[in-house]
């Protein structure tokens, strides 16, 4: 039977890589993201594989999402697998020169963002006693690193809401993973540091995971028999061996 698979943050890095790697599999997809144009493109380039949506909205308009979920045409309301990949990170600040505006963003879009998402698709699957929930966290959420604060923090909150929806969609049949990538290269670090000349060195010198990597563990993740739940998975690149080791070549 076909499944349908809702992806937030659709728009690059994991959440796009995703999207092409359920396709190969003739999953149906629901793709959402601030940028149109960028899920045109992707939408464009997948629809001869499989059927896609999009939705157009930000994760941290809680109206927004709502809305844009609650009016899902008929083909597409069966959600099966929801991928909460929106997420960013502001800024590399000691906790006593963060930015106000900074700390916002990365708690409404990491935590509440997520939140938001799941509240409006977690009662099809609980409905229907079936769905898998996929949490796109980090190692930050795992350990704290300097400067890392508020962003550890909030990846440290995805950790904590994804047992807790463990726990609680348990009765209804509904397996929940958190997968925490270390160092992937994707527009991440372009984000982190605001476009500063540092964002170009963060992958430089050791080879980065790729946002294709994390799209191939989540496919087996979602791909196991209905008896095995991978509940949480910690994954680096080879030469990382935790947030603040990472072997580079001169």
């Amino acid at each position: 039977m076909k499944k349908t698979a809702l992806i937030t943050g659709a728009t690059s890095g994991i959440g796009r890589a995703t999207a092409h790697e359920f396709a190969k599999h003739g999953i149906s997809l629901i793709l959402c993201g601030r940028r149109q144009d960028r899920l045109d493109t992707i939408k464009n380039a997948l629809e001869r594989q499989t059927d896609v949506y999009t939705l157009n909205f930000d994760v941290r308009d809680k109206e927004a999402v709502f809305d844009a979920i609650n009016t899902l045409p008929e083909a597409f309301k069966s959600i099966d697998i929801l991928i909460n990949n929106a997420g960013n990170a502001h800024g590399l600040d000691p906790i006593q020169d963060g930015s106000l505006d900074d700390w916002d963003a990365m708690m409404d879009i990491n935590v509440k963002g997520l939140l938001y998402v799941s509240k409006a698709v977690i009662p099809i699957m609980t409905q229907k006693e079936s769905g898998h929930i996929i949490n796109i966290g980090s190692s930050a959420g795992k350990e704290v690193y300097p400067k890392g604060n508020v962003y550890c923090a909030s990846k440290h909150a995805v950790i904590a809401i994804t047992d807790g929806m463990r726990i609680d969609l348990n009765p209804y049949g509904i397996k929940v993973t958190a997968i925490n990538p270390g160092l992937v290269e994707t527009e991440f670090s372009q984000v982190r540091f605001k476009g500063n000349a540092l964002a170009d060195n963060v992958y430089k010198g050791y080879k980065a995971l790729q946002a294709e990597d994390i799209a191939e563990i989540i496919q087996f993740a979602i791909s196991r028999p209905s008896h095995v739940n991978i509940a949480d998975l910690l994954v680096f690149p080879t030469a990382q061996a935790n947030s603040v080791t990472v072997k580079k070549e001169l």
